[in-house]
């Protein structure tokens, strides 16, 4: 472990404290009154938010170019303040080489029933996943969540966007409602 430095805790050791978070483990050690600030050399665990190992991919039976829709109507988690939250779930996908599993699809979301995640951490998780299995051409995912407090909430990723890496040649999406 690497002390570095004891007395009192200024802004400048807690900016600190703030940067080593993401990298180190960083701890407020009290030895006889005094605190110091000990940073542990080891760098710290990436956490799971999902289990990759469950979905599974079927091989595209068609060369050809087709549009695949999925709709998960009830999505469980664990939301804020430890609430059970629901969100139903509209995939759009073109698939490559592989196409979804359904059956282990259903596992996947399941799999979230007990995950404490955030609206925003939850999509961006499963569209991760998705592209990381499946590799379409294009991948759609929208996230409509139940009301809480009298607040709704939908969310929306895009492989195509230029912020994801896309090249935004579809606009099939345009003025139409995911939900269906």
């Amino acid at each position: 472990m690497l002390l570095l430095g004891t007395g009192t805790f200024t802004k400048s050791t807690r900016r600190l404290k703030k940067r080593f978070l993401s990298l180190r483990e960083v701890a407020l050690v009290s030895d006889n009154g005094k605190k110091r600030i000990a940073i542990r050399s080891k760098p710290m665990k990436k956490r799971r938010w999902s289990n990759t190992e469950i979905l599974q991919a079927i091989r595209n039976p068609s060369p050809d170019g087709y549009e695949v829709k999925i709709k998960a109507p009830e999505m469980t988690f664990i939301g804020a303040k430890e609430q059970p939250d629901f969100a139903q779930v509209y995939i759009t996908m073109y698939p490559d080489e592989h196409v979804v599993e359904l059956k282990s699809l259903k596992k996947y979301f399941f799999d979230f029933r007990n995950r404490l995640l955030s609206y925003e951490r939850l999509i961006n998780v499963v569209y991760a996943d998705m592209m990381q299995v499946y590799k379409p051409k294009r991948l759609r995912l929208v996230m409509v969540f139940n009301p809480r407090g009298g607040i709704s909430s939908k969310l929306t990723i895009d492989s195509d966007w230029k912020i994801r890496g896309g090249e935004e040649n579809f606009n099939d999406w345009t003025g139409q409602s995911e939900e269906w």
